[in-house]
């Protein structure tokens, strides 16, 4: 569905992407991660034609993003950060122009347009005009709008961006279920860690242009990470004699052990010592995690700088 090689985007003499190589397949379900300014949402906007590669290739459902562009366009979806919707024109009315524009006929508009209406919580403020809307409302009807005709190939940069747990979650199983139910590609980007690790498939990490690692969340964790058993003892002396027996790292009487499965491998190495632990404690690694170890800064701290940008739900 898509296919990139060494797409780049110069802004004067800012490479804000830098030479991207990027597959995905037909009915992956792919999560961009990466902090603020690391290239992707220029990527995102490159690949739905809003903007012009620099140099570089990239064809999308089958069409160059370039010389194809109502080609590709008739086969995607893009919800973007901004808000799309006309702020004197009603929401419904927006759905169903929207599913017009791209050949739906009236009655098939108007009933898709209200399903999403019911699956996205608008009921209530459907048939008001956009201008009246609260922030979060106004973000529901831009992924309403996204979805109208049931692409192909969807885009979604940050969707989740200022709506509540319930809105959130309604939206992450709506998406699963249009990917469920038609195949529908999927590319999003998101700061919720949560959402990248428990709806994608793969995860692909940018910082500064590029693609610095690309795997699923379970791979890219056990990695880059690893999980930690963290083993407390009596006294100091019984923690340095379990460290050199378990070749881990001792430190204020806990001894600390990276493995690859941390509940699956406990047993064994409990079975390895002579003097038995006081305490033990398995942690596993988040993508946060993985975002430290590969870059050196938190997305979690990155993204709680955008709290002042965020709409209202």
């Amino acid at each position: 569905m898509i296919e990139t090689r060494e797409l780049t985007k110069l802004f004067k003499d800012v490479r804000a992407v830098d030479g991207i190589n990027l597959t995905v397949a037909r009915g992956e379900l792919v999560a961009l991660l990466g902090p603020n300014g690391a290239g992707k949402s220029t990527t995102l906007r490159m690949l739905t034609t809003l903007i012009p590669p620099t140099s570089g290739s990239a064809s999308v459902a089958g069409f160059d993003v370039v010389r194809r562009q109502r080609d590709v366009r008739l086969r995607i979806g893009y919800i973007g950060q901004g808000n799309g919707a006309g702020h004197s024109q009603r929401g419904r009315d927006e759905l169903i122009s929207q599913g017009r524009a791209y050949g739906m006929p009236v009655r098939a508009a108007r009933t898709r347009a209200a399903e999403l209406i019911e699956s996205l919580g608008l009921g209530d403020v459907a048939d008001r005009t956009v201008s009246t809307l609260s922030g979060g409302q106004r973000r529901r009807l831009d992924i309403a709008m996204g979805l109208i005709h049931a692409p192909e190939l969807l885009f979604l940069d940050e969707p989740s961006t200022g709506l509540d747990p319930q809105n959130r979650a309604n939206l992450q199983e709506h998406i699963l279920r249009l990917r469920a139910e038609h195949g529908t590609t999927i590319v999003m980007t998101t700061h919720y860690l949560d959402e990248a690790d428990s709806m994608a498939e793969r995860v692909i990490v940018i910082d500064h242009g590029r693609i610095i690692a690309d795997d699923s969340p379970q791979q890219l964790k056990a990695k880059h990470v690893g999980d930690r058993i963290i083993l407390g003892f009596a006294s100091p002396q019984e923690a340095a004699a379990a460290a050199r027996t378990l070749d881990g790292q001792d430190k204020d009487g806990y001894v600390r052990i990276k493995t690859e499965d941390g509940p699956r491998e406990a047993p064994a190495i409990l079975d390895r010592l002579t003097v038995k632990p006081t305490s033990i404690e398995v942690t596993r690694p988040t993508l946060d995690d993985v975002f430290l170890t590969l870059t050196g800064r938190s997305l979690r701290e990155d993204s709680s700088s955008r709290t002042d940008e965020l709409v209202e739900a």
